[in-house]
């Protein structure tokens, strides 16, 4: 018999060029591919590489994936990302979970974010919590080869206060390699159901609904509206699941009108007011296009929340986009009487904090009326930003008290 000595599986390298490590050296995620000098080993999409510098010596741990983000950095120290690695990693950004008071058992809340991404450092992947199921969103192929691994993890750190784990990567994946995925339980199985937030009830259909099924990011938002609208007239635009309708009527809104041109969406939207017992005589649902709708409106709006899903997810329409925000805004300020509040946002990204206050200024010079900044909102914590990766903060909003 012919003794084969056994040989440890090469470790795949990607060597940046000279004076193109600097990024990597202070924690940023994301090796563009302009930085790549060589690559050493046979490398796929979604292999586990280590980057290092042009002299060879180790920076970092990631998933390479071709494109113009090549690798998506999930270590800084060089480690094996065996079970024990990810389930460290789950288990640190579930204690910081724990710090927030989100992931304790708490009763008005019990959906949250439990990772998000770069700022939980693990890029490219999103994992929601809806009471006793978590959905998993991997928007990397790396990530997504991980499944199994993350799967498990999450059932170590929870134990079994986790009865199910739902993948939803077939749309956020890259064409061709979704071509063979499927959105399925990987743990245990269940059906969507309801959640609460707040002491808030919300229907949340993960299997179909849009995201993993709600928008947690504004959870803080929605509260703070809530404590503006008793006794006035409000307008949700772009309502999806009524999220806001219900905290306005929660508070003590006068009336609301719930918009969006989704008529999925206007029946979540009712289902959720009637699930939370609220007076249905003080609420109305319009399936049609907004802009549309505030063509058509009266002017005397007391407090209008404007949350338009992203209307640029490329620099290309980085522009466009911004005209888009102008427009809309603009009409809306038209509709809010004096002394009325608008809450508007943007979660595209490519739009900066300051391009969108900038383009807010333009709608009210535009529309002709003086405003005053109330409050500056962002995502909330348990969707942190990494203070080496500006990028993660997406989500933008103002309110403004309009004269």
């Amino acid at each position: 018999m012919v003794f084969i000595p056994y040989l440890a599986p090469m470790t795949k390298k990607v060597i940046l060029k000279a004076k193109r490590s600097a990024a990597v050296e202070r924690f940023h995620p994301w090796v563009f591919s302009g930085a790549v000098k060589n690559i050493e080993g046979e490398v796929q999409d979604g292999d586990i590489v280590e980057v290092c510098k042009a002299d060879g010596s180790y920076l970092a741990t990631g998933h390479y994936q071709e494109g113009s983000i090549t690798v998506r950095l999930f270590s800084f120290q060089q480690s094996t990302p065996d079970q024990g690695f990810w389930d460290a990693k789950i288990g640190r950004a579930l204690q910081y979970r724990r710090h927030l008071g989100l992931a304790g058992g708490q009763h008005s809340t019990n959906c949250f974010r439990l990772a998000h991404a770069e700022g939980d450092g693990l890029p490219g992947l999103i994992i929601d919590i809806y009471n006793k199921t978590a959905v998993v969103q991997c928007h990397s192929i790396g990530m997504h080869r991980e499944m199994e691994k993350i799967s498990r993890a999450l059932q170590n750190n929870f134990g079994g206060h986790l009865e199910a784990i739902y993948d939803k990567s077939a749309e956020t994946l890259p064409r061709q390699y979704a071509l063979g995925i499927e959105n399925r339980y990987v743990f245990g199985a269940g059906s969507p159901g309801p959640v609460l937030e707040y002491g808030n009830t919300f229907q949340v259909d993960w299997e179909a609904g849009q995201k993993t099924g709600f928008f947690l990011d504004q959870r803080e938002n929605r509260r703070l509206a809530g404590q503006y609208a008793p006794d006035k007239k409000v307008l949700n635009a772009f309502c999806y699941s009524g999220g806001f309708s219900v905290y306005a009527l929660q508070a003590g809104a006068h009336s609301v009108d719930s918009v969006d041109v989704s008529k999925k969406a206007i029946e979540l939207t009712e289902a959720n007011v009637q699930l939370n017992g609220l007076p249905p005589e003080r609420h109305r649902a319009h399936a049609m296009d907004v802009m549309d709708f505030l063509r058509s409106a009266d002017n005397d709006y007391e407090l209008m929340i404007v949350d338009p899903p992203a209307f640029a997810k490329s620099l290309k329409k980085r522009h466009q986009a911004v005209q888009g925000y102008k427009r809309l805004n603009a009409l809306a300020m038209s509709r809010i009487q004096p002394g009325g509040i608008l809450f508007t946002f943007s979660c595209s990204q490519v739009v900066s904090q300051q391009l969108f206050y900038d383009t807010i200024v333009a709608a009210a010079l535009e529309s002709g009326r003086q405003a005053r900044v109330m409050h500056q909102l962002s995502q909330p914590a348990d969707h942190p930003v990494s203070i080496f990766h500006s990028e993660g903060s997406y989500l933008k909003g103002l309110v403004l008290y309009l004269e």
